[in-house]
């Protein structure tokens, strides 16, 4: 029978990676403050958890006390996004938080239920200054950071040269809805597996598990512009609306990060979230859905400045500077079924 995580033995053998957290944290923090962020808190529970479609979150009600409120349906948040992002619209400015954050399902050497995401958005920043901003503050924390500039490749790129030319922003329609059948068609045309009852998004994820991702374990890589159906919170690039302004950044043959040129059109992102939701019903079901965030679209309404923004794993990115093998390792007390 496995040791508690609390046992002497297993957390003496986890100490050298919980010192490196301990490190990273306060260098975290330095880092920031120095150059004019103010560190913030948002609530952890929530009516409306987070907008992506295949997250599962954890749920929980309020139970009025004395006549104190209304029944409430709530959610552990998958991301303080959406509530940072209201602040921004407030007029709050450079922020960052340290967030605790759940998604239930999630269990894996690089996954658990139960995490740590640093955010951090600046108004007036582009997606590449926050790639910028990003590879100092790798550098800051990561002692063993290569010298050499981080890679910058566009997924339009990255697919060409690794699923054998493929162009995969010409399987993005003009509405920036991915085109099965043109993927389909692609990918045969490039001599790579085809599987006719596929969707774009899920022959899309299938390509680059296979054929990208496993290309940027070599260096650390920013791999950016995604097409504008995975744009999420995202602009589109207003040069090629098939791609968004998206990236994510990897390193040691992990994804740390997930970052946006935010979107910041009430509009269009009300019709986003909708889409989302229809296609959490679709996909898991009518008990997947949740309600969308109308406070954080309130807050578009009113206006949040030009800004870009960006999600990182703090335990993965432990797991990266200290040398541990899973997530558990680098957590005080991990989950117990880790």
């Amino acid at each position: 029978m496995a040791l508690p995580a609390w046992h002497p033995e297993r957390l003496a053998a986890r100490l050298p990676y919980l010192a490196a957290r301990s490190r990273i944290l306060a260098a975290t923090r330095a880092h920031f403050s120095a150059r004019g962020y103010s560190e913030i808190e948002t609530p952890a529970l929530v009516p409306s958890p987070g907008a992506e479609v295949h997250l599962a979150a954890f749920e929980t009600a309020y139970e009025p006390h004395l006549g104190a409120g209304a029944q409430q349906r709530l959610f552990l948040r998958t991301s303080p996004e959406l509530a940072i992002k209201r602040l921004l619209a407030g007029g709050v400015g450079p922020v960052f938080e340290i967030a605790r954050v759940w998604r239930n399902g999630e269990l894996s050497t690089r996954h658990a239920p139960e995490f740590t995401m640093l955010e951090w958005y600046r108004p007036g920043l582009s997606m590449a200054g926050l790639m910028d901003e990003a590879e100092a503050y790798l550098r800051a924390v990561w002692p063993d950071c290569p010298a050499a500039p981080f890679r910058r490749i566009t997924m339009a790129e990255a697919f060409f040269r690794w699923c054998n030319g493929l162009d995969i922003l010409a399987t993005v329609r003009p509405d920036g809805q991915g085109d099965a059948a043109a993927l389909q068609a692609a990918m045969a045309s490039a001599g790579l597996e085809t599987r006719p009852d596929e969707d774009w998004e899920s022959g899309f994820f299938r390509l680059l598990l296979q054929h990208v991702e496993p290309r940027l374990a070599a260096e650390p890589s920013f791999l950016t512009h995604w097409p504008s159906p995975q744009a999420a919170l995202a602009r589109r690039d207003p040069a090629d609306a098939r791609a968004a302004l998206r990236f994510e950044l990897f390193a040691g043959g992990m994804e740390l990060a997930n970052a946006f040129e935010e979107l910041t059109d009430p509009q269009e992102q009300r019709r986003r979230l909708e889409a989302d939701m229809a296609e959490r019903v679709r996909v898991h079901g009518p008990a997947a859905a949740w309600p969308v965030d109308e406070d954080f679209l309130a807050a578009l309404e009113h206006g949040m400045p030009p800004c870009a923004g960006i999600a990182l794993g703090l335990d993965r990115l432990v797991m990266l500077v200290s040398g541990a093998r899973r997530i558990a390792d680098v957590q005080w007390l991990p989950w117990q079924g880790s």
